[in-house]
């Protein structure tokens, strides 16, 4: 068995500290990530209500042009 000495827990000490500031940054970038596909996913609600606003307005006219009206 070996001991473990003070230069083996600073070396897990500095480790666990990379691995804080790595995580950190990934952190970071997956907040980014959601931001970015906020912004997409606000867009594209906005581009379905303006599809789904003129598909009923084609429907509306393709009715008024099978009952005579068009």
């Amino acid at each position: 068995m070996t001991d473990k000495g003070p230069n083996d827990l600073e070396e897990t000490i500095d480790k666990l500290k990379k691995q804080i500031v790595f995580l950190q940054g990934k952190c970071r970038q997956a907040g980014e990530a959601i931001l970015d596909q906020e912004v997409i996913i606000g867009s594209l609600r906005k581009e379905i209500d303006r599809l789904s606003e003129e598909n009923s307005n084609l429907e509306l006219l393709a009715k008024g042009k099978k009952n005579g009206k068009g």
